[in-house]
């Protein structure tokens, strides 16, 4: 088989599919890096003992540490990354132009088309 066949054999992606790809991989990235962080990080420090002492919960700024560092932390980087992400990183693609009136003209000249012949078949 030539080189030139193999080549036209081969699909070609929309830029607009592979910016969307590009995009969806790095936001499943991020949710699965927070995920694998805050799950075990909450079960072990903070779902794990069954006999939690008051007393000897430690807490940042109030809040017990393993929820300052399993949820509250985690929640402040995703959205900073996120606000980054979709002001800098993200692409506004060209979508092409828009047809919409030709659309409407080439519906309205299918309804007065079949309006004419359904009045043909009645005379």
């Amino acid at each position: 088989m030539s080189s030139a066949s193999s080549k036209s054999d081969q699909l070609e992606y929309d830029p607009v599919f592979l910016n969307s790809r590009k995009e969806a991989i790095v936001i499943f990235c991020l949710w699965a890096a927070g995920l694998i962080w805050s799950v075990p990080f909450c079960y072990f420090n903070g779902y794990l003992g069954s006999d939690i002492d008051v007393d000897s919960v430690t807490t940042v700024l109030g809040i017990p540490t393993w929820l300052f560092w399993g949820i509250f932390v985690p929640w402040i980087v995703a959205d900073l990354f996120t606000t980054w992400f979709c002001f800098f990183y993200m692409k506004d693609d060209e979508l092409g132009e828009a047809h919409e009136n030709e659309d409407v003209e080439e519906d309205l000249k299918d309804l007065k088309a079949s309006e004419s012949s359904d009045e043909e078949r009645g005379a």
